[in-house]
């Protein structure tokens, strides 16, 4: 069959079962828009190739597929360079395909041209620049299965104009062959039997889960290992919905913003069970303070996580799931019939924690949460009642900041990727146009944002996306008039020095922004309104919806463990503060 290099690259990814693509067309990849119109593929014009990065994304998070963007060369290829990282960071399976100058031209300064393999070389798993047409259906089967394989990951594929205009002759591609290229399977039998023996002899244990366990599909493992150990249960902001949180084993979120239970647990515990996650340091505090008495078991499909922040007792590169479920079958097979004994001391000190410091927030006289100046309203009580009028498998996005963390704190998850963020790279204006590509990937389900004031000035032209393609999402803006966590810190580090982060609670009018980009508007002063607003919102359905809610501009994010502080020095509300820990 003779094709264009276009309609190849198109045929491509049509054999991958792709079915949409978040993109934004310009010169260099002009030739690719040409057959998209022939394409059962979807494809979503966004307004800037970030949206497009973020956008594809969020519908990775949310359905495990890899999420494909596509833009021109030059500024358009360097606009996704934050996507790409972000990606990295949090293992997001994406494959990106940039327009490129004809092969000819490169080198030469050319009109758009930037090196685009050499700028994104390390934010991606792998990329290629595609020279010789007949090379793209192995060039783009071999990016997905490096995208969504191993630990996933962006691919990006670079792809010179004079190529999308060659004639080739267009030929299935044989099986993926990648040497060296060999991702981890099953668990050592050894290490499985050495993490065996070590559960046998814990006395405080924990499960220290994080992204690792959705990404391998391991949550049902998961909580089968809890049912037969009974040993409690933390996960990272990034591993939020691996373990169901209303499980009495679910101690919270550790980390920087976690709760005092999840966080004193890892310091007091014997034995880290770390399944999927990477000691990153939002989570471990100052590295050498951080479990000083705990052996780890760490499982990771990535062998370089393996001993690079802390050395494991027990190191296992392989497949979470099947780790997981190895390591089950052995603890199993010694009997567990002394475990509820053994770690009840463990489990009293556990739920002394979590009721003398539960997270918590000045919630006033009336007890809904009215905000330290007039007509506003605490953001805590905000997300309560979000929570409680949605489903309980709403999909919930955040961007940067205090929000994020107010979200992480007092949103409850009960499944698997149904939470969605930006981890590692911590990507302000994120959600807006993650939230999008979650709503598209899962049209099903109810879609939350949940955002700053600050975050959203960055990409809320992407309404106009939601507006244009009838994506209905949902924005609710935490409106403290301030780049709230930097404002944070000024005020518990910088003597309240505040520099540079009033923004203003006003301008711009988000009300009128939502309905001038073709969405709905509201606005909430007052805790009565909160919950009357939400249920007017999520009755619509054919349009994205914005709610400004003004909060109380001064609240602070609590639990906080100070930048390069031990976890030992964590911060707990100041209603708490004298209380003996």
């Amino acid at each position: 069959m003779e094709l264009t290099g276009a309609q190849a690259l198109i045929k491509s990814l049509e054999a991958q079962g792709v079915d949409v693509v978040f993109g934004l067309p310009g010169g260099a990849i002009l030739p690719v828009y040409d057959p998209i119109i022939d394409s059962a593929i979807r494809h979503i014009l966004v307004r800037h190739e970030q949206g497009a990065g973020h956008a594809a994304e969020g519908y990775a998070q949310v359905t495990g597929r890899a999420g494909v963007a596509m833009v021109t060369s030059g500024p358009g290829a360097t606009n996704i360079v934050t996507p790409l990282a972000d990606a990295m960071m949090d293992s997001i399976p994406l494959v990106v395909i940039a327009g490129q100058v004809a092969t000819s031209s490169i080198g030469t300064d050319a009109f758009q041209e930037v090196d685009t393999t050499g700028v994104t070389m390390g934010v991606t798993k792998h990329n290629y620049l595609v020279t010789d047409p007949a090379e793209i259906p192995t060039v783009v089967a071999e990016a997905f299965h490096l995208a969504t394989t191993g630990r996933p990951g962006p691919v990006l594929i670079d792809f010179p104009k004079d190529v999308a205009n060659a004639t080739v002759r267009y030929e299935e591609p044989g099986p993926v062959d990648l040497p060296g290229y060999t991702p981890p399977g099953e668990a050592d039998p050894a290490g499985v039997e050495a993490a065996a023996d070590l559960i046998a002899g814990a006395k405080r244990p924990v499960v220290y889960a994080g992204g690792g366990v959705l990404k391998a599909d391991a949550t049902r493992a998961l909580a089968a290992f809890v049912a037969a150990t009974g040993i409690p249960v933390v996960t990272t902001l990034m591993g939020r919905g691996a373990f169901p949180e209303s499980d009495r084993h679910f101690l919270g979120m550790p980390g920087m913003h976690g709760s005092y239970a999840a966080v004193t647990a890892l310091q007091r515990a014997d034995l880290l069970l770390a399944f999927g996650t990477r000691f990153d340091d939002r989570v471990t505090g100052r590295v050498s303070a951080f479990a000083p008495g705990a052996a780890v078991v760490h499982v990771d499909i990535d062998r370089a996580e393996l001993g690079k922040v802390r050395r494991a007792e027990v190191p296992l590169a392989a497949d979470c799931r099947l780790a997981i479920e190895a390591i089950t079958a052995a603890v199993r097979r010694r009997g567990t019939d002394a475990y509820p004994e053994r770690l009840a001391p463990w489990w009293a000190a556990l739920e002394e924690w979590r009721t003398r410091f539960p997270l918590t927030y000045d919630r006033g006289e009336d007890g809904r949460g009215v905000g330290g100046q007039p007509g506003t309203v605490k953001p805590q009580f905000v997300l309560e009642e979000l929570r409680r009028l949605t489903p309980e498998d709403t999909i919930l996005v955040a961007g940067v900041g205090q929000h994020q963390m107010w979200a992480a704190q007092f949103w409850r998850f009960e499944h698997p990727r149904t939470w969605v963020n930006s981890g590692g790279l911590g990507t302000m204006g994120f959600a807006v146009p993650a939230a999008l590509g979650a709503k598209v990937g899962r049209p099903d389900r109810m879609v939350w944002a949940v955002d700053g004031d600050g975050c959203f000035q960055m990409t809320a032209q992407e309404l106009v996306t939601a507006s244009a393609e009838q994506i209905p999402v949902k924005i609710a803006i935490l409106n403290n008039a301030y780049l709230g966590m930097v404002r944070q810190w000024q005020h518990m580090f910088y003597e309240e020095r505040y520099s540079e982060v009033y923004l203003s609670p006003d301008l711009p009018d988000y009300v009128r922004w939502a309905e001038a980009m073709g969405g709905v508007g509201f606005r909430v002063t007052g805790p009565e309104e909160v919950a009357p607003t939400i249920e007017k919102a999520n009755e619509i359905d054919d349009r994205p919806v914005v709610v400004d809610f003004r909060i109380d501009s001064m609240e602070q994010v609590y639990p906080m463990v100070p930048a390069g502080a031990s976890n030992d020095d964590i911060v707990v509300h100041p209603s708490q503060a004298h209380l003996p820990r």
